[in-house]
């Protein structure tokens, strides 16, 4: 299967400011959008299509749609409203069949560009004329001439006819001069482009070839064209993301780390000291965990179940065999707050075995040696830890400072990945370790309790091995959960207060922290109100948020209960006060947004409640839902919700039905769509695979095929398209 196709033509590889008609003005827009080659502009994809595909005579337009026509421009005229700084463009265009005007705002150059006489093809939607009724005019309709002398002939139309590509914009670069920019390339070298995808892979899933596919996905014949066009660009970005997946795989088993012996007497021993026992979940992680460390290759593996699942334990016996063979380890968390409860967790099952384990955070510095537990200097914990004295190190971004530098580490922990940007990541996982003259990489397991769908899994984590932990501990009941209309309402919040009198604690949950910007000012203009929604305020007055939920619940509802508030503008120490006060029983209720929605352990928690909950996703619900329930006491989780919202409250009683972190994540990628399940800005994943997570069949074919292509040539010279295509797709999306 060896590519014999052209090298890559310079076209590709030129920079924009050799494109005829980009002058330096659009070269600044241009590169503000990222496009910087021929190539980057070539793969800026519209995002829909404007249907000018049906053309029709003057006499035959209809009220309401849009269409295009081919008129003469009869006469054009532009008025100036000039206490409005408004211009309005009119002109009157005909054909055999009538007349109609098409009517521009602020536009009044094109009183030069459509001169009296000329022949004009029009496209846009047809509007009623105010002043004379029964009239029509083209609103803002665009425009290209077809001949300034009147004559009718043939043109390759870019903007009026046809199905007419439609872009993401920035100020000062509209699609327009975006497709004026594309095409003339696109008919130029269409049969000269080089395709990255090997001649087999294109024939076996039916796809375009990328001269067929640029042009299709720019100017389609027709919708089935397009979506056939976007098919094979998605299948190759899916493909080349498997291909570097697959070889930071490889690169990763190439090189050294510490052998952790699976000692099984220690971990059964370790094992019968504890209250409970471990799930089949459990047991099988831990296995697959130490038979990693075994290897003497650095283990990269994502530890991933529900809350309450028991992450946290088997990473503590990892770790344990890890200390016990005279190497580092590092755990870091998210807050400081979740730090200091992992130190608590492994001081507390470690209390037998004589391992030193230290707490390092912003503001903490603690030891704990031998059984005895005390804060020490931080210049001295770190000068302990610089030296390669074996322990078990907890800490926050603390660790990634650049004094913080274990020369013995074996193990690297990670809780709640996710939460931490990539280079952070790769600073604390890549730290080497510097023994025996030579570089040898710490083992890597990750943790996180957000349910990944399968397809997502294949996407961003191909080069990782997962380990999913099913079940939850035999002790915890089924969290009840309900949805909860307005008029219900009452009796959950008297629910709460007897709660209260029990010991049992409450966590409320609010969409936003302040209310909306407009409530209450009834003076505010129409257009203020226009202008907020164009720019994403909330103008839903029902929309809840902390603080006003927390003057209601703490004045009116439950005076006699102690209650917090917690959201992400406070102080990091005040957050971390609260959230302690919350663990230590000191609050009856604390009202949050969803900045508790990470690994806090707050055992006496019993209740969640969920304002707004049509606002949130399901999985992210049941992130929420898994605060509570952390003991044997039965827990509840009530999501309040609208009335009116039919359709909303069925996607909720789903979670009536279902406590399965996985299968709601599977639910929610499907309904809410991949931008919403994983944040599509956050993400770092290109927009064509984040709009294929929800095609599995797609997703397997192309890391099928990435796997056959690396089998037959690792080093993917013998595809050179390939190689070069790559090379530039990894080096655009910015791949770890």
């Amino acid at each position: 299967m060896v590519s014999t196709s052209k090298t890559i033509p310079n076209i590709l590889n030129n920079d924009l400011a050799t494109i005829k008609g980009i002058g330096p003005a659009y070269l600044t827009r241009l590169n503000k959008l990222g496009l910087k080659t021929v190539d980057d502009l070539l793969r800026y994809f519209p995002f829909r299509y404007q249907d000018f595909s049906e053309s029709k005579k003057i006499a035959d337009l209809v009220l309401g749609e849009t269409a295009s026509v081919i008129a003469t421009v009869e006469k054009i005229k532009t008025n100036h409203i000039w206490a409005r700084k408004l211009s309005i463009t009119e002109a009157t265009v005909t054909d055999e069949t009538g007349s109609i005007k098409a009517v521009w705002y602020n536009q009044s150059y094109l009183e030069k560009n459509l001169p009296v006489g000329s022949l004009v093809s029009l496209a846009g939607k047809v509007a009623p004329n105010k002043k004379v009724k029964n009239r029509l005019f083209l609103s803002n309709p665009a425009y290209e001439i077809i001949s300034l002398t009147g004559e009718n002939h043939n043109f390759n139309s870019k903007h009026t006819q046809g199905l007419i590509p439609v872009y993401s914009e920035t100020r000062g670069l509209t699609s327009r001069a975006l497709r004026y920019f594309i095409k003339p390339i696109i008919d130029e070298y269409v049969n000269s482009f080089p395709d990255g995808l090997p001649k087999e892979i294109l024939e076996a899933y039916k796809l375009y070839p990328i001269g067929k596919a640029l042009q299709e996905i720019h100017f389609p014949t027709n919708i089935d064209c397009a979506e056939r066009a976007r098919k094979r660009f998605t299948f190759e970005e899916v493909f080349l993301t498997q291909i570097h997946l697959l070889q930071l795989r490889a690169k990763f088993q190439t090189l050294k780390a510490p052998k952790i012996k699976a000692d099984i007497t220690i971990v059964k021993k370790f094992l019968e000291t504890l209250p409970f026992k471990l799930t089949h979940s459990q047991r099988e992680a831990l296995w697959q965990i130490m038979q990693d460390m075994e290897t003497g290759r650095p283990m990269n593996r994502l530890l991933e179940g529900d809350v309450g699942s028991g992450k946290t334990l088997v990473a503590l016996v990892a770790s344990l065999l890890t200390v016990r063979e005279g190497w580092q380890v590092t755990i870091m968390a998210p807050t400081a707050i979740l730090a200091k409860q992992h130190f608590q967790t492994f001081t507390k099952f470690l209390a037998n075995y004589p391992h030193k384990i230290c707490l390092l955070t912003s503001n903490d510095s603690i030891l704990s040696d031998d059984g005895l537990t005390g804060s020490v200097s931080k210049s001295l914990l770190i000068k302990k830890i610089c030296l390669g004295e074996p322990m078990i190190i907890i800490g926050t971004h603390a660790l990634i400072q650049k004094k913080v530098t274990p020369s013995k580490l074996g193990l690297v922990i990670i809780d709640e990945q996710h939460r931490f940007g990539t280079e952070q990541r790769k600073t604390l996982g890549t730290n080497l370790i510097k023994t025996s003259g030579q570089k040898i990489w710490p083992h890597l397991l990750s943790m996180t309790a957000t349910p990944i769908p399968r397809t997502l899994s294949l996407a961003i984590y191909g080069n990782i091995d997962i380990s999913i932990l099913k079940e939850m501990p035999a002790d915890r009941k089924p969290i009840a959960t309900k949805v909860i209309l307005p008029y219900q309402q009452k009796e959950v919040l008297d629910f709460v207060r007897s709660e209260a009198k029990k010991g049992h604690q409450t966590f409320i949950i609010c969409p936003r922290i302040e209310p909306p910007i407009i409530e209450g000012d009834i003076n505010l203009p129409q257009n203020a109100r226009k202008n907020l929604l164009a720019y994403g305020e909330w103008l839903d007055q029902d929309v809840k948020s902390v603080k006003n939920e927390f003057e209601k619940y703490s004045k009116d509802v439950w005076p006699e209960l102690r209650i917090g508030i917690l959201h992400g503008k406070m102080k990091a120490q005040e957050k971390d006060a609260t959230m302690l006060k919350m663990m230590n029983g000191d609050l009856d209720v604390l009202v949050a947004t969803s900045v508790i929605e990470i690994g806090i352990d707050v055992p006496n928690a019993t209740i969640m409640i969920i304002e707004g909950a049509e606002l949130f996703g399901l999985a992210q619900l049941h992130q929420f839902r898994g605060r509570v329930g952390r003991r044997d006491i039965q827990s509840y989780c009530y999501l309040f919700a609208k009335d009116s919202a039919k359709t909303v409250s069925a996607r909720l009683k789903i979670m009536e039905k279902n406590n399965d972190g996985f299968s709601l994540a599977e639910k929610d990628l499907l309904l809410r769509g991949p931008g919403d399940f994983i944040g599509h800005k956050q993400s770092g994943i290109p927009d064509l695979i984040m709009n294929a997570l929800k095609n599995t069949e797609l997703m397997e074919a192309a890391q099928k095929e990435a796997k056959k292509v690396l089998g037959i040539d690792p080093s993917l010279k013998s595809y050179p398209n390939l190689l070069t295509r790559y090379e530039n797709f990894k080096n655009k999306v910015h791949l770890e």
